[in-house]
């Protein structure tokens, strides 16, 4: 735009930034070979204190060695074929493409990894390579930052759910229960935990709903996947009123993403509740530093992956394991 003279960008928020005319400009003093060594030498320092200050490491990147893991497992899978094979193959192939994204990121100095190879074959290896895979994971989740803490929380979640296809790729190990105390919870982790509430609370509903449409053989499944979401439920609860704030109530009812009329609709409906809950407790992992409360989350995080799966399975959907659990649909 042209005004008095002047060229100027303008923008809604800010004062134009004005360019101007040659009027304005200073003869170009000369330098000395002097000032031109003094300043190619600043500049060769800015290079490195710019890398320091932004906050760059020169250590080899942890990530590294799961992105490597994850290819020799995928392509192991391959190997052995099959149904199993197949499934562990795709999601060990996108577990290696989101670690290796985030490795590319960063930029780190590469440096020679060692894969752990099981000396068994078939899927006897399989199991093995999915429990080292899932440790290698979980180890780095208290210690890393936000964003990387959720990502290696949905590769170990994403090896959990891969263990409950079949007995001969797990079981694996069971998380157990949370077991949050009323401990301090963070500011900043208060809103993703009042989510992750809103979230148990509406899987709590929906293991209510769906007991009138499953037969007796799923009796049990019922119950123990609403005793552990109630158990999230009360951890919620305890943890934000440790810190003065007041826990979301539960809602009279909820809405099913479809309407569930029989066995095969209700089975669905909770492999959806588990999935919402998964992402609410990836959410939790990437909203706080508080290794405690990490730890809480990525045991909700595991155990909804492994009953996501299962009910998945059993509704017949496809694929019944997904590769990063929490992550956005």
């Amino acid at each position: 735009m042209v005004s008095g003279g002047q060229a100027y960008l303008a923008c809604p928020r800010h004062r134009p930034w004005s360019l101007p005319g040659l009027a304005d400009w200073r003869p170009v003093s000369f330098r000395t070979r002097r000032d031109v060594l003094r300043m190619s030498a600043l500049a060769a320092l800015a290079v490195p204190l710019a890398a320091c200050q932004t906050g760059y490491s020169d250590e080899p990147d942890p990530l590294a060695l799961l992105a490597e893991q994850a290819k020799a497992d995928a392509a192991a899978a391959n190997g052995v074929g099959g149904d199993l094979g197949s499934q562990v193959a795709t999601v060990r192939t996108a577990h290696a493409q989101a670690l290796q994204a985030e490795v590319d990121r960063l930029n780190r100095p590469k440096s020679s990894v060692q894969v752990v190879t099981p000396s068994g074959s078939g899927t006897a290896a399989l199991k093995e390579r999915l429990a080292t895979a899932r440790e290698q994971a979980e180890k780095l989740v208290p210690t890393f930052s936000r964003y990387r803490a959720g990502l290696v929380a949905a590769v170990a979640a994403g090896c959990a759910g891969l263990q409950q296809l079949d007995d001969k790729l797990g079981p694996g190990t069971d998380p157990g229960t949370v077991t949050a105390s009323a401990s301090t919870v963070p500011s900043d982790a208060v809103s993703p935990l009042q989510k992750a509430l809103d979230a148990e609370h509406a899987a709590v509903w929906v293991y209510a709903l769906v007991s009138a449409f499953l037969p007796s053989n799923y009796t049990a499944g019922v119950s123990d996947g609403a005793d552990e979401h109630r158990n999230r439920r009360d951890a919620c609860v305890r943890m934000l009123d440790a810190v003065g704030a007041t826990p979301d109530g539960a809602e009279p009812a909820y809405i099913t993403p479809k309407p569930v009329t029989d066995a095969t609709s209700a089975k669905s409906v909770v492999a959806s509740a588990e999935a919402d809950t998964a992402a609410a407790w990836r959410g939790v992992l990437e909203g706080t530093d508080d290794e405690n409360l990490r730890k809480v989350a990525l045991v909700a995080l595991l155990g909804s992956a492994r009953r996501g799966t299962r009910w998945r399975q059993a509704a017949g959907e496809s694929p019944a394991a997904v590769p990063m659990p929490g992550a956005a649909a």
